[in-house]
């Protein structure tokens, strides 16, 4: 015999019945544990603090606007698992859309030098007061030193230019604005016009006019001593009085 499936359906509505009865017939606290549960007993998502399930704060309103206020401690939001928001507290750096940290600004990579600089005309006023600040200080070598070829184009070895000052006490010198850069094969060069006064042991006084050709390299693989300014060359006249 077939069964009749009109009479299955009060049999289902019966069984729904019982299953319901079992389950439900205690009513549950508002807060949805189960009666006589012990709401200390139940697991809390780690981290959550005072907040609830969701991360929201016990308390409504937009809580802080901005930048915290200095002096205090700025408490981070944490999400539906219970964990910190990367970026809602100072001490936290924010991610982006994918979670990843956001690309650092140009140039401050870990590891990375900043881009070198070329040295400008103004540079080379620079090398030409510290050259005569070096003889007024005595200090030949330097003086030598700033001279291209490691001193070699200065036409003398340290010793013999040292001795090129024996009756000079002092040594004053007014540089004057440097001219236009040139480009030569592999090279730039740039004038600076001078006016010297140099001041005898005998207490006289000589002065000079004229200009100091500075050089450097720009050719691939030149060290930084040979892309720096140095003297390549000097025109400079003395002044009868």
């Amino acid at each position: 015999m077939r069964p009749n499936r009109f009479l299955a359906v009060p049999a289902l509505a019966l069984a729904l019945s019982a299953l319901l009865a079992a389950c439900g017939g205690k009513d549950r606290p508002a807060d949805g544990t189960a009666a006589g549960a012990d709401p200390q007993a139940l697991p809390a998502p780690a981290g959550a603090g005072a907040a609830g399930v969701t991360g929201m704060p016990s308390a409504p309103g937009p809580g802080q606007v901005g930048a915290p206020v200095e002096g205090s401690t700025a408490s981070p939001l944490f999400d539906e698992n219970g964990n910190p928001i990367p970026g809602s507290d100072a001490g936290t750096p924010a991610t982006g859309i994918d979670g990843t940290l956001p690309p650092p600004e140009s140039g401050t990579e870990t590891g990375t030098p900043p881009l070198a600089t070329e040295p400008t005309p103004e540079d080379a006023v620079a090398v030409v007061r510290d050259y005569y600040a070096a003889i007024n200080g005595g200090n030949f070598a330097r003086a030598h030193a700033l001279w291209s070829d490691g001193g070699n184009a200065s036409g003398q070895n340290a010793q013999q230019f040292a001795n090129g000052f024996a009756e000079t006490t002092g040594v004053s010198v007014e540089v004057l604005a440097p001219g236009r850069v040139d480009a030569g094969a592999g090279q730039r060069y740039v004038e600076v016009p001078v006016a010297i006064t140099a001041t005898q042991r005998d207490g006289s006084q000589r002065k000079y006019v004229g200009a100091y050709t500075l050089r450097r390299s720009v050719v691939d693989g030149a060290s930084d001593e040979q892309r720096a300014w140095r003297i390549g060359s000097a025109d400079i006249r003395e002044v009868r009085q």
